[in-house]
């Protein structure tokens, strides 16, 4: 017997409720912060926790190309890099969903959770939490990504099929 649906609740993307899963990266209140650029910029400084240097691991930035999403959607897959971490940056000021579960050995489906990052967010998953792919929401968007490049021999990604577990998300 299929389990019956769950529809996931979204929350607000805060700084507060997804630590947990890593960091939100915004420019924000009470973040340290400093006048560059002769002071026609401010620098916000130290966002989040990029951690890749397990088994030789580099920074590698790239950008995704992610195609729109309809809602309601049906969760298909989590995924999760045990090396390390993985930053999302929209290139355009449109909003996203992060779903997200703790950093545990195998996927707990009772703990997935939906935030809804605003313009102007980005999120860096921890190393080992799971998390969907993209979900873009108004328009396809290019994002800026920054995780682990390594040697070859070293898997860094698990995949989860979550489609018989019936979850949706909605706006």
């Amino acid at each position: 017997m299929s389990p019956q649906p769950r529809t996931l609740p979204t929350e607000p993307l805060t700084a507060a409720a997804f630590a947990p899963f890593g960091d939100v990266m915004e420019a924000r209140a009470g973040i340290k912060t400093f006048a560059i650029n002769e002071g026609f910029a401010t620098r916000f400084h130290d966002l989040a926790q990029v951690d890749v240097a397990e088994h030789g691991g580099t920074v590698c930035v790239s950008i995704f190309k992610a195609l729109h999403r309809t809602l309601p959607m049906r969760l298909s897959v989590m995924e999760r890099h045990p090396l390390g971490s993985q930053a999302f940056v929209a290139m355009a000021e449109l909003p996203f969903l992060v779903v997200v579960a703790p950093a545990t050995p195998e996927l707990d489906l009772g703990r997935i959770r939906c935030f809804l990052a605003s313009q102007g967010q980005g999120v860096n998953y921890a190393k080992g939490v799971w998390h969907h792919p993209l979900i873009a929401l108004q328009r396809a968007c290019d994002f800026l990504v920054i995780d682990r490049a390594g040697p070859a021999g070293h898997a860094n990604l698990d995949e989860v099929d979550v489609r018989p577990a019936g979850l949706w998300v909605r706006a």
